[in-house]
């Protein structure tokens, strides 16, 4: 029996983890899911299992590694960023893996950017927004001064890609694109790590930069075969564009985060931009891409909920739900639609049903996206946008937006997996000789509909 070459990607997000095998097309040939199981840190706050994902992805790989049919020829690892792993000298966690939303102190953000030239400059200079947690370098800080003890302990802080790679190469690494998202990490003007890293004693806990396209010979099991240092999810989806698209576009990348990717847009993040959540990400090639992001996909499930259990209809029934042109034009003329009105601040007993309160939902997420994307998009010559993850299945955002952006082109981009397969993407080369087809990604396009 001839055994099928393939790539294994794990992608790991917040809520879905998955382990997927793509054969030389990058086409899914075999796919497992990972229970999401949290525990809390020592403050009570919730975060990620660690055991049980270390678990998780020996097992998923054991599994695969027991099939006949195919032969691992490499393996690459996608997550959310914004989350380090702290190891100690014996290699193993000395520390929960903090969740990203977790409170960050006041004072200590005071002190953090008082020492280090103000709010502005800094976030300029790092092309991250003040996010308190979310900037994943002022948890090293903040280990460092509110738990001394626990920081002398750190051996490596691995952001949670390179954690992966390391449970199965045992060889730590860091990387550019986990390095290069909203971390305060990275000075994006001297292409190096910002002074107070090397100044606190941050940079001795990180290690050597493994470039996205290189990989590790790793024995695991019996079996040889490549391994990624790992990528962070954002920056992983927009890898299949870049390879099948050369005119100037936007990847909005849509999940728990809405993030709009322009790799075209090279002018400097402005102090005006970075007040309303733009960034700048790091491709795999260690290129700037500019990006503005959205929490729209959190506000979409929280919203649903609330609507659900108002009207008392299912959650799952809002997958169903068609553009209604009729229902937009009624509740323009019911209901004020201008400025930052977010639909948590709407009172549920002005609609009809449960299909009227969720177009509004949708008006009001496409709104506040609108300006968003626009703040990506500038005067990089852009002329399509890409709709890639959750929202490019949802009829009616795809429609208002289509309506809102007159000068661009709007396709729903149909691409199983994008994440993991830029992530097995960048590696291409280290186990794959067929050429990358040009017709992995299909596109849908949305026609504008204005009333």
């Amino acid at each position: 029996m001839t055994k099928k070459p393939v790539i294994a990607v794990f992608d790991v997000g917040k809520t879905n983890k998955k382990l997927f095998l793509f054969d030389e097309h990058y086409r899914i040939v075999y796919e497992k899911s990972a229970r999401f199981i949290e525990t809390v840190d020592e403050d009570g706050d919730p975060c990620e299992n660690l055991e049980s994902l270390r678990l998780s992805v020996f097992d998923s790989l054991s599994e695969v590694l027991r099939k006949e049919e195919f032969e691992i020829k490499a393996l690459n690892f996608s997550t959310y960023g914004a989350s380090f792993v702290y190891i100690g000298e014996d290699g193993l966690p000395v520390a929960p893996l903090y969740n990203y939303l977790k409170p960050y102190p006041e004072h200590l953000l005071k002190q953090f950017y008082n020492t280090y030239g103000g709010e502005e400059e800094f976030a300029k200079n790092t092309a991250s927004p003040v996010l308190g947690s979310l900037n994943s370098g002022m948890q090293l800080y903040r280990i460092k001064y509110e738990r001394p003890e626990l920081f002398k302990k750190i051996k490596y802080a691995l952001h949670l890609p390179q954690y992966l790679s390391y449970l199965v190469t045992g060889k730590v690494f860091t990387d550019i694109t986990s390095i290069g998202c909203h971390t305060n990490l990275w000075d994006f003007q001297k292409n190096d790590y910002h002074k107070w890293v090397y100044e606190e004693g941050i940079a001795e806990k990180f290690a050597p930069i493994l470039p996205g396209d290189q990989v590790l010979e790793t024995a695991f099991q019996g079996h040889s075969f490549k391994v990624g240092a790992g990528l962070h999810d954002s920056s992983a989806a927009l890898i299949p564009y870049l390879e099948n698209f050369h005119e100037p576009f936007i990847l909005l990348s849509t999940g728990t985060w809405c993030i709009s990717l322009n790799p075209f847009n090279h002018r400097p993040l402005s102090l005006d931009e970075l007040k309303q959540d733009s960034l700048c990400y790091m491709n795999y090639k260690g290129t700037p891409v500019k990006a503005s992001r959205l929490f729209a996909g959190y506000e979409h499930e929280q919203e649903t909920k609330r609507i659900a259990q108002y009207f008392g209809v299912g959650s799952s029934s809002f997958k169903t739900i068609r553009y209604n042109p009729e229902y937009i034009a009624a509740l323009k003329t019911k209901l004020t639609q201008e400025g930052n009105i977010k639909f948590a601040e709407r009172d549920l007993s002005v609609f009809e049903n449960a299909t009227e309160a969720y177009h509004q939902l949708m008006i009001d997420i496409v709104r506040q996206q609108e300006k968003s994307t626009k703040l990506a998009i500038q005067d990089s010559g852009v002329r399509r946008i890409f709709v890639d993850g959750g929202f490019g299945n949802n009829d009616i955002f795809m429609h208002l937006m289509a309506n809102a952006f007159l000068k661009e082109e709007l396709f729903a981009a149909s691409m199983a997996q994008a994440t993991a397969v830029g992530t097995a993407i960048a590696i291409h080369k280290s186990w794959n000789k067929t050429p990358i087809s040009g017709n992995i990604i299909e596109l849908r396009f949305y026609p504008r509909n204005i009333e």
